[in-house]
C-alpha cells in the first residue's frame, strides 16, 4: 500500500512521481479537514475517509504512502481498521487521537501503529511526524534490490548486473540508474532528474545529464543488449523496453 516517495504526487503520467498519498481517516469534519489542510500545503495528495469502513476500501484502492487514523470512528473503529491492514500490508500509520493515557498508548502500538499523537496538537508537530514516518520508509525502500528486465542493482552491495554480465559503475552512474529504476516506465524531466540526483535546486546545465545518460547507455549496451534508456525528445527519459 505504499507510494514510495515522500513529498510528490502519486502521478500516473510519471511527470512527478514524488509526492506521497496520505489517506486521512477521522470522523470529525473539522479535525479532517484541518488535517487535509495542512498536508496539503506541504505538497502531499490526500485522501480522506470518515468510517472504518470507508478507510479500508481507500487503503486497499488507493494504495497510501502513510495512514493518519483516528481511533473513535464509526462502523469500524481505528484499532480495528489498523489490524486488518496489518494483516497485508505495512503501509506506516499515526494514530492521530483524543486517546491519551499510557495503556491506549500501548495497545495502539501493540496493534501496529508505528506513532501517535494526541489531540490536540500542532499542526507543525504533525507535519514533522509524517515527514519522519515517510523518511523511514524511502530509505528502507533504498536498500531493497531493484531490476527491469535483465537489468538488476543492489543498493547494498552497489552491484549491478544485466543478465549474467556484472556491470562497473561510477557512483553518479549508479545513482542515475537507480534513480530510473526508482519510476520505470515513467517519463522524468530533465530538471527532475537534475534536482534529485545531482541536488541543483534551480535548474542546471543538463549537458551533464547527456553525458552520463550516454556513459550508462555505452555500459549497458556494451555487448549489443538493446536500449532501454530512451529519450523523450523536448521533455527528458524514460526506463522502458524498445518497442517493435
Amino acid at each position: 500500500m505504499t507510494n514510495p516517495t515522500p513529498g510528490g504526487a502519486n502521478n500516473p503520467t510519471g511527470t512527478t512521481p514524488t509526492i506521497a498519498t496520505i489517506l486521512v481517516a477521522d470522523d470529525d469534519p473539522k479535525m479532517s479537514d484541518m488535517v487535509r489542510r495542512t498536508l496539503a500545503y506541504e505538497g502531499y495528495r490526500v485522501i480522506c475517509a470518515t468510517n472504518g469502513h470507508d478507510a479500508l476500501i481507500q487503503a486497499r484502492d488507493q494504495r497510501p504512502s502513510l495512514i493518519v487514523l483516528d481511533w473513535t470512528m464509526p462502523l469500524i473503529d481505528g484499532l480495528s481498521v489498523m489490524q486488518r491492514v496489518r494483516a497485508v500490508e505495512n503501509t506506516p500509520i499515526l494514530m492521530l487521537t483524543g486517546r491519551a493515557t499510557i495503556e491506549d498508548k500501548i495497545d495502539a502500538f501493540h496493534s501496529g501503529a508505528d506513532d501517535y499523537l494526541v489531540k490536540p496538537f500542532a499542526p507543525e508537530e504533525l507535519v514533522a511526524r509524517v515527514r519522519a514516518l515517510l523518511r523511514r520508509v524511502e530509505r528502507a525502500n533504498d536498500d531493497r534490490p531493484m531490476g527491469f528486465l535483465d537489468l538488476a542493482l543492489d543498493p547494498g552491495t552497489r552491484e549491478v548486473r544485466r543478465a549474467a554480465r556484472s556491470i562497473n559503475l561510477t557512483p553518479r552512474e549508479f545513482d542515475l540508474l537507480k534513480y530510473f529504476l526508482k519510476y520505470p516506465n515513467r517519463v522524468l524531466k530533465r530538471d527532475q532528474l537534475l534536482q534529485d540526483v545531482w541536488g541543483y535546486q534551480f535548474g542546471g546545465d543538463d549537458t551533464v545529464l547527456e553525458v552520463y545518460v550516454g556513459y550508462l547507455r555505452n555500459k549497458l549496451e556494451e555487448q549489443g543488449e538493446s536500449r532501454i534508456i530512451q529519450t523523450v525528445r523536448g521533455v527528458g527519459y524514460t526506463l522502458r523496453e524498445t518497442s517493435g
